[in-house]
């Protein structure tokens, strides 16, 4: 089957159970304030840390399956972690299929500091690359898939253009859920929407990371300038720029930003994104380079907020669309038609 049938026929399977947002959570905002909700406990099996080659470590979670059945590999959102509700929900949903789930927590993420200077940001790919090439090689007969959230959703986006046919051959498809496509268009979203409340979210554990790292190699970063970051500009400027090698915010912004990496990627790849959601405006979603694509298949639909997409269930208990799809799209592409 051509990558253009395996698009056609993804779009029909997955068109079956369209997005219809809780009666509950219409708006985008509703959406993405109960993506922040704890989801069911499920801890992982086990944890690894990783050495890496730049003399660093990063911390990978397993929850594990069938081990003859595939196993996807999950990269989360700006300050994310193990406990964030896409793991709890995609752990779950997976352990009742029999797959198993691997979660890269990137450096810094999780409560341990890493070792070096430079952390995780929106474009970094040398952890990604070296997880699944590691996963790959531990397992060579497994299947392999990918997901990412938010910043993991860009990231692997960006890593999966840069590497073009050079994947993975167990690596089957992928999918990113809410990525901002366009760094700098988000970063002002969050600085400008509700007076700067989305950056301020983030921000509050972002600087306090920032201020040690300041303190621990002073001839990098200023901390009392770090210390005062109150906007994703002045921190992308003042610690994400310098620690990471970019010239300035919008060097990072313009160099990390994913759409330019789309027309790249030649692996099965879904997107799901709203147009409604707070941090990536709709007027940004890839429209064309879908289109122009065999490989990306696109979930973009109106409703949804930022890595939400709750259908139905209480407040208290979401039920949530964007796991499921993503599942539903990994089956497809499965070895053999595993299910």
């Amino acid at each position: 089957m051509s990558p253009h049938e395996h698009k056609e026929r993804a779009i029909a399977e997955l068109g079956k159970r369209p997005f219809r947002p809780a009666w509950w959570a219409r708006s985008g905002l509703v959406q993405t304030m109960l993506a922040s909700r704890p989801a069911a406990r499920d801890d992982a099996d086990r944890m690894e840390r990783w050495d890496t080659q730049d003399g660093d470590f990063v911390r990978v979670h397993f929850w594990d399956g069938d081990p003859r059945a595939p196993m996807v590999v999950l990269f989360h959102g700006l300050e994310g972690d193990r406990r964030s509700r896409y793991v709890g929900e995609l752990s779950q949903r997976l352990r009742a299929i029999g797959w198993s789930l691997a979660m890269l927590e990137f450096r810094s993420c999780g409560g341990e500091p890493n070792r070096l200077p430079r952390s995780y940001h929106s474009g970094e790919t040398g952890d990604i690359a070296f997880v699944v090439r590691k996963l790959a090689e531990i397992a060579p007969q497994r299947s392999l898939f990918a997901i990412g959230f938010s910043l993991g959703g860009n990231a692997l986006l960006k890593w999966l253009g840069e590497i073009g046919d050079a994947a993975p051959p167990q690596l089957r498809a992928a999918a990113a859920v809410s990525a901002p496509f366009d760094l700098e268009v988000s970063a002002r979203q969050c600085d400008e929407r509700w007076f700067g409340a989305i950056a301020r979210h983030f921000l509050k554990t972002l600087v306090p990371k920032a201020v040690q790292k300041a303190r621990d190699y002073p001839h990098l970063l200023d901390e009392e300038r770090a210390a005062k970051c109150a906007s994703f500009a002045a921190f992308d400027d003042l610690v994400t720029a310098p620690l990471h090698g970019f010239a300035d915010a919008k060097d990072y912004w313009r160099r990390s930003s994913s759409a330019q990496f789309l027309p790249s990627i030649r692996v099965p790849t879904l997107l799901i994104s709203a147009a409604d959601d707070p941090l990536v405006p709709g007027r940004v979603l890839p429209q064309a380079s879908v289109d122009a694509s065999p490989w990306l298949v696109p979930q973009f639909v109106p409703h949804g907020g930022h890595c939400s997409f709750v259908d139905g269930g209480t407040p208290m208990r979401p039920s949530r669309w964007a796991e499921s799809q993503a599942i539903a799209f990994f089956r497809l592409h499965a070895r053999g038609g595993a299910t």
